[in-house]
Formats: structure tokens, sequence, C-alpha cells
């Protein structure tokens, strides 16, 4: 765990090493994921059960082991403790409504010169979802992907999810059924997007990929990227904490922690301007890792990419979150205002002291399928629109075509184009 002071005489180097550290896997995957895509596009379901039997020890023959039956889905959610069912419909319906107010609306307007413009939104006609199976199964992910895109209105959802020796974990089932998805496939890895982007015998292809998975998955997206559209290229999870010395430092630690758990190449940092209060989240930290069931995962994050920051005041730790560009940052401070206004690339924020990143992850609403990699310099997280696809329109009559044509003529000759210049000569005359 790196040791930061903001008066270090090397701070500023030392946060350029961090700002430009990928923590994306280093394994030659590229070769390995473009040789699965080519065979899976050329042989379908027979490169499908081959590479099924070889990575996930479950051979698919009859029709009932390649895909799960929505009713088991039903099963499975009538079967939750009436605890986590209840936790599980809460999640899916903030999710939803959180999502409903993201829809875009149609434009249809005439404009000065009578040309008549707009533009209409519509879903995409299918759409894949990804669900990891190995590390850990998320149905809270899978909320988080498929209800978007049912608000949008995509008719079709197909989820594909390894299930290793077959067997399907329930909550994952549970939740596919809350989200209302029409298809679940028993086929994971670089294999399993090859078959939605390309389309096979017995699965049919979609228009939209999305979902988080590893490095196999998200090089596979990579390469599919214009066959299909796709969410995000995610790496590791990122959390930046923000934190004056008022804050509980478990409260602290465990929010770091948080994300040090998903997966060794994970990044929790602190910037806090009160030094002792730093030396306690680092205590609780080892504390609090030593009583994980994730605590050798959280204690190889940590140790390998965690940061303490110390600043003179916290008014610094802006201009830090922004380079930064992290996928979560809380603002665990008494005035967090000034942060609101001036962090300006984040995936998503949480404000104030009991606004912990993990409650973000399940039922506060918003999505939490996030940019990482420092990526939220340019992109946002999953929303509607990632399901949807806008058309414009123009209509012109004389009188319109006459207030305009010439201009387009003029532009249309400057740039050696005649065909385009007669196309609009020939109306006008």
């Amino acid at each position: 765990m790196k040791r930061l002071r903001i008066t270090d005489p090397g701070f500023d180097k030392a946060i350029r090493r961090i700002v430009e550290d990928r923590r994306e896997s280093d394994e030659n995957v590229t070769s390995d994921v473009a040789e699965i895509l080519q065979r899976v596009k050329a042989r379908g379901d027979e490169a499908l059960s081959e590479y099924t039997h070889r990575f996930d020890d479950h051979q698919l023959t009859e029709d009932g082991d390649w895909q799960v039956d929505l009713a088991a889905c039903k099963a499975a959610f009538d079967a939750l403790d009436p605890e986590l069912r209840d936790a599980l419909t809460l999640a899916a319906d903030r999710i939803r409504a959180y999502h409903q107010a993201q829809l875009p609306t149609d434009r249809d307007e005439t404009d000065q010169a009578g040309v008549r413009l707009g533009a209409r939104w519509r879903p995409v006609d299918a759409a894949g979802l990804y669900v990891p199976g190995g590390r850990a199964a998320y149905p809270s992910s899978l909320l988080m992907n498929a209800i978007p895109a049912k608000v949008a209105g995509v008719e079709r959802l197909a989820v594909v999810t390894p299930t290793p020796g077959g067997r399907t974990n329930p909550l994952v089932l549970a939740a596919a059924h809350v989200a209302g998805v029409d298809e679940v496939w028993r086929i994971g890895g670089a294999q399993a997007i090859a078959a939605l982007a390309y389309g096979t015998q017995r699965i049919r292809r979609v228009d939209v990929i999305t979902g988080p998975g590893n490095a196999w998955v998200a090089e596979a997206k990579r390469q599919l990227f214009g066959v299909v559209g796709i969410d995000m290229v995610a790496g590791p999870s990122e959390i930046l904490v923000i934190a004056d010395g008022a804050n509980d430092p478990d409260w602290i630690a465990a929010d770091l922690l948080s994300q040090a758990e998903h997966d060794p190449d994970a990044q929790s940092i602190l910037i806090t301007d009160d030094a002792q209060f730093a030396e306690q989240v680092e205590d609780r930290v080892d504390v609090q890792c030593a009583m994980l069931r994730t605590g050798k995962v959280a204690r190889q994050s940590w140790d390998d990419h965690g940061v303490m920051i110390v600043v003179d005041n916290l008014d610094q730790a802006i201009p830090l979150a922004n380079a930064l560009a992290a996928e979560h940052v809380e603002l665990a401070v008494s005035d967090p205002e000034p942060f609101i206004e001036g962090i300006r690339h984040v995936g998503s924020l949480f404000i104030g002291r009991m606004a912990p990143e993990a409650v973000g992850d399940y039922v506060a609403g918003p999505n939490h399928v996030l940019p990482t990699g420092r990526r939220a310099r340019f992109s946002s997280g999953l929303s509607v629109l990632d399901f949807m696809k806008r058309t414009s329109f123009i209509e012109l009559g004389a009188e319109a075509l006459a207030a305009i044509g010439p201009a387009a003529v003029a532009l249309a000759h400057a740039e050696g184009l005649e065909a385009h210049a007669r196309s609009i000569e020939l109306r006008l005359k």
C-alpha cells in the first residue's frame, strides 16, 4: 500500500504513475480470444459445446443442457427466503424507477426556414447480457443490466452465464425472473460473447452486448465492437474515498475493502487531510481484512494497489479526483457541495457520511455498471440509452429547399461532389 503526502518532493510523479497504471490483465489473451471468436463464427454450436466442456466441465447435449427453462427461474425466485425475495424485489423496483426517468423524448419541429426536423428514439431489437459465474455470481449485476434494457423497450433479452459442472446459481435465476429476461443460456467466456454477436444454430444474434466478465470476456467484447454494440470494456473495480477526520475509521476501512474484495487488481484510495485518521483507517483495514471470507483477495488488492494520500486541506482532493477519474467516489466530508461541483470525472458520486458505495451496488437505483480505468474522463455508466438508438428525420417542401438548398449546392461544388450538387439543383429548377 502506497502512503503519499502532498508535500512529498516526488508527489506529482507518484500520482502520475498511479493514474497511468492500467491494472488490467497482462496476460496475452488477444490471440486466444481471436481464435475462439473465429471458431464459434465458423462452427457455431459445435464449437460452443467443445469450449463449454473444456472450460466448464459441462456437456451440452440435450436442449435442457443448453438453456435454463424460465419456469426454473420463477421457481428459484419463489424458493428464496422471504427477506431475500423482498430485497431483490425492492432493488429491482428502485432500479426500474430510476431508469424510467432516463427515457429520452422524441423531437418534431419546423424551423424558420420551413424545414421539418426531428428525431425518434427506438430500442434495439435484441440484447445479450453476460452474467459471470466464476469468482462470484452477482444477481445484482443481472438486474442492473437487464432492467434498463427492458425499460428501453428491448423485446428479446438473452442472458449467457457459465454453469460449471452444470450447476446454476439460484440467486441469478431468481434475478432473471424479476428482471423479465427471455432466455438464459448455460454458456460463458469469450465463446458466449461470440455466440451472441454472430449467432449459432441455437442462439440468435443480438444487437447489443452488456455485462461484466473476466479478461477473455472483456477482450471478446473489444474485438467484436462494430459487429455488435457494447456497453464498455470494464476493468478492475475502483473506489476513491475523500474523508475528513470526523469519520469513524471503521466505516471508511469497510468502504475501502468493499471494492478491494472484488478482485486482486481492484484499487482503493483514501484522500484525507488528517494524518492520524489515515493511520487509524490503515489499522482498521488490517483488522477487518483478517475477518473477511474474502480477506485473501482484499489483502492482495490493498497491498498491491491501495493508496493513502494526506493533503494539507481537502480542497486539494478535487484536482486529484479529476486526475484519477475513479469509478466510485465517496464524499465523507462535512460540506460535500464544493466537491460535487468541482469533481468532473467520476463514474458515480456517493455524497455524505451515510452513503457508502455498497448501497449503490444494490438498492439505490442508479446503475452500478460504471467506467473504470480512468475512462470516466469520457464515458458514463450504463443507462437506457445503451439499448436505444436515435434516428433523425428531415422533411422539406419546395419553399424550404429554395431557402437552404443554394448553400448546400455551393458547399457540394466546393467539395468537388458534382452529383451531390446536381441532386439539389435539379429540384431547385
